[in-house]
Parts: structure tokens; C-alpha cells; sequence
């Protein structure tokens, strides 16, 4: 039995840092494990130009513990009216790494958000031309369509319109959560990628109704049916260069998940890299994570592998049932369970 593991230092290709004294409290729990990390940019108001996001660099920055070497790579918010031009000199300029599709009013601060594909085409072509990744929350949101179904119908009405109109544009589907997307990004070719999320690897949409109504475990996308989360375990665990880490990490205080809202997210950045762990060593796969965390994302973003090497160690974590950051309480992934695995730092 393997008692520790030394990987590359992973990335995190998907993470929700927030803003103000709640960026402070939760930055150093992804710096302390990941060497970069791509930035969502819903804020309020959301990242649309590059100063906003060369600001929010900086704030990022300042939050970090000075021991930790981290670097984050900022995104843009699109939206209908986004100037292409702006893409470019975001580009251009290194500020932007990526840029972000949310769908109007798909998940949390997404008001903002494109309400018709064809709105940003202009942008899209920008895009593909300089090969600046499409980041995209896979979900249609119209009213008719089940909220289960809403990943699999953007497949159908959006994602295949735009890879057929550019062909060339590098697209990452984030945090996917169904067959249907394994599939589809299975079947297309080297510049379309997907993240999964720890959190999805391990709850289907039973967990939700734990206890009764379970907002915890309420994340957008939704979980889904247990065959879609097999599915995911198997993407992950392939070594398909394909897939790879994000955690999707979404920090909302109690206050604000326990309420009339149950604002969508999981905070699984305190053990994210224990988590995942956890899913490899049941699927036999271990040999296959330093890939998953550590090389498929920085390949398919065109950036430098880490050579800084982390270890995991088999000796428990015991989860917290919460946690006290500042003056916010916030309740983690597998809050009160105990973890196999923990990154020695």
C-alpha cells in the first residue's frame, strides 16, 4: 500500500476567491496547495476590462501569505456588449489568461452574463484567433428546461453551435457533471478540455436531501444521478489529457447558505488536493493524479509544467465541522469526516 505520493506541484484551473475581507480569508487555502490558479470574475461588479482585473491581481496579491509562491491568472466576464478589442489588449498585455462565458443568471453574479451566444461572436472570434481559452458555465437557463437537464441541453443548443462556427477556438467545459459531457468532450479534438470538481466526483444528487434539504451540498451545476457521477470518475482517473483539476471552490458564509437563498457553492479548498486523493485511491488510479493535477492544465493552457513537488502523506485529516475565518463561519467539504491523505507543508 502506497504511503505517500510526490507529485508535480498541481493548479487549480477554476477557483472562486471573492473580494474584500472574504478574499483574505480564504486565498491561503488554495496558495498553500496550488502554484496558479485560474480566477473566476464574477465579482460585483463583474471583471470586464483589463484594469479591473489587473486591480483584482493585485488585491489577490496582497491578500497571499508572503511565504506561499502563487501566482493567479485573471479572466474575464463576458458579456453582451463586450469590446473585442479590450480581449486583445487583455491578452496582449498579460493580464488575461482567459476568458469566461457565464450565461445570464446561470449561478452566482451571473446577471451580467451573455444572453444570447451569437451576442459575442464578434469577441469569440478575437478569441480563436489568438488562442485565448473560452472558459464556459455549461448550463442553458431557460425556464422550461429542467434544472438536471440544463447541462446536456447547453451541449445541444450552444456548445456544438460554437464549436462548429469556430472550430480553432480552444474551449475548456468547467466543472462538468454528466455523461453527456464526458462524451461530448471525449469526442472532439485537442482544443476542447473539461474540469471536475472534487466535489462532483464524490456526491450525486442524493446528498442534497441528506437529513432534509442539505444546502451544503448545493452547488451550480447541480449534482446529478449516480450514473453521471461514475462517469466523471472514470473521466478523471483515465489519464486522458482531456480532463483535469478545478475545484470550482465557492466560499459562502453559513449565514448565507442556511437561508431563503442557499446560495450555490462548495468551500472545498481547505482539502482539496486530500479529496481528490480520496477519489484516485478508490479507483486504483493514483498513478494517474499528478496528470490530472499537475500536467493536463498547464499543457492545454500552453504554460510551463511546475517543478516545485508536493507529497501526500497517508496519515488522516479530520475535517473540521467548521470554520471560523475572521467573523465568518463557513462549513468546508466533507465537514467531520475524516480523510486517508494530507499534504505535507
Amino acid at each position: 500500500m502506497i504511503q505517500s505520493l510526490v507529485i508535480r506541484r498541481p493548479d487549480d484551473w477554476h477557483v472562486h476567491l471573492r473580494d474584500g475581507d472574504m478574499l483574505g480569508d480564504v486565498v491561503n487555502f488554495t496558495a498553500r496547495q496550488f502554484a496558479r490558479a485560474i480566477i473566476m470574475p464574477n465579482l460585483t461588479p463583474p471583471v470586464t476590462t483589463v484594469d479591473a482585473a489587473r486591480a483584482y491581481r493585485s488585491r489577490i496579491l496582497e491578500a497571499v501569505d508572503e511565504k506561499l509562491n502563487f501566482k493567479p491568472l485573471m479572466t474575464a466576464y463576458l458579456t453582451d456588449d463586450m469590446d473585442p478589442e479590450e480581449i486583445r489588449r487583455g491578452a496582449d498585455e498579460g493580464v488575461f489568461t482567459a476568458a469566461k462565458l457565464y450565461p445570464a443568471n446561470a449561478t452566482t453574479n451571473s446577471a451580467a452574463g451573455v444572453t444570447d451566444i451569437k451576442n459575442i461572436y464578434p469577441v469569440l472570434m478575437i478569441m480563436a484567433e489568438i488562442g485565448l481559452p473560452l472558459l464556459v458555465h455549461g448550463e442553458v437557463t431557460h425556464s422550461d428546461v429542467d434544472i438536471f437537464d440544463r447541462e446536456a441541453r447547453f451541449i445541444e443548443d450552444v456548445l456544438a453551435l460554437v464549436i462548429k462556427d469556430f472550430p480553432e477556438l480552444k474551449i475548456v467545459f468547467e466543472h462538468i457533471t454528466t455523461t453527456e459531457a464526458v462524451e461530448f468532450v471525449n469526442s472532439h479534438g485537442a482544443n476542447i478540455a473539461a474540469t471536475i470538481t472534487p466535489h462532483h466526483l464524490e456526491i450525486n444528487r442524493n446528498a442534497i436531501f441528506q437529513g432534509g434539504i442539505n444546502p451544503h451540498n448545493y452547488c451550480l451545476p447541480i449534482a446529478k444521478r449516480e450514473i453521471h457521477r461514475l462517469a466523471l470518475r472514470q473521466a478523471a482517473t483515465s489519464g486522458s489529457s482531456k480532463f483535469f483539476l478545478g475545484t470550482d471552490t465557492a466560499p459562502h458564509p453559513v449565514a448565507a447558505k442556511e437561508s431563503a437563498c442557499g446560495c450555490a457553492g462548495i468551500f472545498n479548498a481547505p482539502y482539496a488536493l486530500e479529496s481528490y486523493a480520496k477519489t484516485f485511491e478508490e479507483e486504483d488510479a493514483l498513478d494517474k493524479l499528478e496528470g490530472f493535477a499537475s500536467e493536463h492544465g498547464p499543457r492545454f493552457y500552453g504554460l510551463p509544467l511546475n517543478e516545485e513537488k508536493i507529497t501526500l502523506e497517508r496519515k488522516a485529516s479530520k475535517v473540521p465541522e467548521k470554520l471560523t475565518l475572521g467573523e465568518t463561519d463557513i462549513i468546508p467539504f466533507h465537514a467531520g469526516t475524516t480523510l486517508n491523505w494530507s499534504l505535507v507543508v
